[in-house]
């Protein structure tokens, strides 16, 4: 029976949490949520990634900086927050001493994973995208009124000595300067990107079934599951087979090299 292991690691002024379960080769797991992105968030998730590959691979989920109810904080860092949680993944996995890794993100670690394969595209081996963010053109601010009605309300509570005015600024370099698309990186970055990617679609507000679509369509290398898959149960277990099944060549093959 696999037990989880949960520690800390600091780095530039940022503490993160962070768990691991299971053993084999190294699963980084991004739970959904927004930017409440949280370890608390996984028993609920369609997906538990913790729970159904903790036999086969070594699983390791964190809390994202400044989560609600998740126990990693930090600066809001303003000019750069996407290469910002880039920097505090792989400083974990530069923590744990993993170089390669496979990678399960689902909902804003869609956008992580593809930011992180951007940013270190030798040591991302395979990505799972499930159920990813994605700019929505008939409601364009969907994800900022996410943030902003949500985790800010909640962050000032926290650390009132933050202005308003520097959580706006961040809500917008996340989600208004690039209006398109997974908001982390541009469509030509996709196009060029040759890891390998399973991705799951989903269709809900912040969802946007056109990015899970655009995703598959502009990666050299990606793939697309049916949609939808989480019902009835028969295809849900036929998808998360596909999922493990994935991740596995993909890991086999690099531990192999």
């Amino acid at each position: 029976m696999s037990s989880v292991r949960t520690a800390f690691y600091e780095k530039d002024g940022v503490r993160i949490r962070y768990q691991e379960v299971g053993s084999g080769y190294p699963l980084f797991a991004i739970p959904g949520g927004g930017l409440n992105s949280r370890i608390a968030n996984w028993p609920n998730a369609v997906i538990n990634i913790m729970e159904e590959c903790k036999t086969d691979f070594r699983v390791i989920t964190m809390d994202q900086r400044n989560a609600t109810n998740g126990e990693s904080a930090g600066p809001v860092p303003v000019d750069n927050p996407w290469d910002a949680f880039a920097h505090d993944q792989l400083g974990l996995m530069d923590h744990l001493g993993i170089r390669q890794f496979a990678f399960f993100g689902n909902c804003i670690g869609g956008s992580f994973a593809l930011k992180l394969i951007e940013r270190a595209p030798d040591r991302v081996v395979a990505a799972i995208i499930s159920q990813p963010i994605g700019y929505r053109p008939e409601d364009p601010e969907v994800m900022w009124n996410h943030g902003r009605e949500g985790w800010a309300k909640e962050f000032r509570e926290r650390r009132p000595e933050v202005p308003i005015a520097t959580i706006d600024k961040y809500l917008h370099n996340l989600y208004r300067v690039r209006p398109d698309f997974v908001f982390s990186v541009s469509r030509d970055f996709a196009r060029n990107c040759q890891t390998p990617m399973l991705v799951l679609p989903d269709d809900t507000p912040a969802h946007a079934y056109q990015t899970c679509v655009d995703i598959a369509s502009l990666a050299p290398n990606a793939e697309v599951t049916v949609y939808p898959w989480k019902d009835p149960p028969e295809l849900k277990a036929r998808t998360l087979n596909r999922v493990r099944k994935f991740l596995k060549a993909h890991s086999t093959a690099s531990a192999a090299r």
